[in-house]
């Protein structure tokens, strides 16, 4: 919570959350806000440009082009969300696993990993539609087998440096269970991390499905995504050069605000961790920003100092006690017939001796 309270204060996170709360209201009714049928074909009107009656103009067709870009947020933002989710289920479970449940679970998964990070995405896509049959969801579960690895890692990094903590440590020495220690202990302290892997993860699916898209793998036309509308506007550029930034458009701002949020939200989690965000208290008790710190004021450092006459005159009056207190050992040496060394020359008062004497 306390990184999510950093996180709003930011204002780059505020702007990133309102496009993104756009979106997402684009998502679930584009559809009943498109002021055309997305489907509805008008040769009469082909490839006009924006006008009254369509505002963005419309494709080779004659549909319009601001009804289908509404009607494909939803089947866009669908498929990188779907695709996300199995990535989580497919990731942090393992990830997790890997670390409390011995070398043989670790050795498993770490292999597995291994093995799905070299993949290429679109051919290994491409092989699963082909063997699965062209759908939303057959390439999107392909998609989330992929970007399984990215959470793989992550959560299994953040778990590793947990499990030797020395809270986690003393609860398991206490009895505490595994499921209870995960619970309170282990998935606070990466939910973070994992906030911000899903943030980038959904700008890298949405790029991903909108190239699935732009092939005609997942969604088939004439439903509307964006990639298909960028994909059929680029053989119409002499007469629309303009049409495929539309679609682009869209998906830039929605990418760049993922990432954005992203950022945002690294930068509070780092924040709410490091020590030098604390405000310093200066020496009077103060803070150095805000109201006086509560409690007794701490002693002012120019009268706790010590005076330099006042420590002349005891080091003064401690010195005849020093004195008198080897007085015997002085008066010994004084009467002690030549050659002989102060017994306090060093710790080696004998072998002191020998070398005078042998000298």
């Amino acid at each position: 919570m306390r990184t999510l309270r950093r996180t709003w204060r930011l204002p780059s996170a505020r702007i990133a959350l309102a496009v993104l709360a756009l979106v997402a209201l684009l998502a679930v009714a584009g559809g009943a806000l498109a002021p055309h049928d997305p489907l509805a074909q008008r040769p009469v009107d082909m490839l006009h440009g924006p006008s009254a009656a369509h505002p963005l103009g419309t494709d080779y067709l004659g549909r319009d082009v601001l009804s289908r870009l509404l009607a494909g947020t939803g089947s866009s933002i669908v498929g990188a969300l779907e695709a996300v989710g199995a990535a989580m289920l497919l990731g942090i479970v393992p990830g997790i696993a890997s670390v409390w449940l011995g070398r043989t679970v670790e050795w498993t998964a770490q292999r597995a990993a291994d093995t799905l990070m070299i993949m290429p995405f679109t051919v290994f896509a491409i092989a699963v539609v082909g063997a699965l049959g062209n759908g939303m969801h057959q390439a999107m579960l392909a998609l989330g087998v992929l970007f399984a690895p990215l959470y793989f890692r992550v959560t299994r990094a953040a778990a590793l440096g947990l499990k030797q903590a020395q809270y986690v440590e003393a609860a398991e020495l206490m009895g505490a269970s595994r499921g209870w220690i995960l619970r309170t202990h282990v998935w606070g302290k990466i939910l973070p991390t994992v906030a911000v892997t899903t943030a980038q993860a959904v700008g890298q699916a949405l790029l991903v499905v909108a190239s699935l898209t732009f092939l005609g793998l997942g969604v088939q036309p004439p439903a509307p995504t964006w990639g298909g509308m960028l994909a059929s506007d680029l053989g119409y550029l002499a007469q629309q050069p303009w049409a495929p930034l539309i679609p682009g458009a869209a998906i830039m701002i929605t990418v760049g605000a993922l990432n954005i949020l992203a950022d945002a939200v690294r930068d509070s989690g780092t924040a709410a961790g490091d020590p030098r965000t604390t405000v310093p208290v200066l020496a009077s008790g103060t803070p150095a920003s805000g109201p006086p710190a509560s409690g007794p004021p701490a002693p002012d450092p120019a009268a706790s100092a010590p005076d330099p006459a006042a420590s002349a005159q005891v080091a003064a009056a401690a010195a005849p006690d020093q004195v008198s207190g080897h007085k015997g050992e002085l008066g010994e040496y004084a009467a002690s017939p030549p050659g002989r060394v102060p017994p306090a020359t060093n710790g080696n008062s004998e072998e002191a001796e020998q070398r005078v004497t042998t000298g």
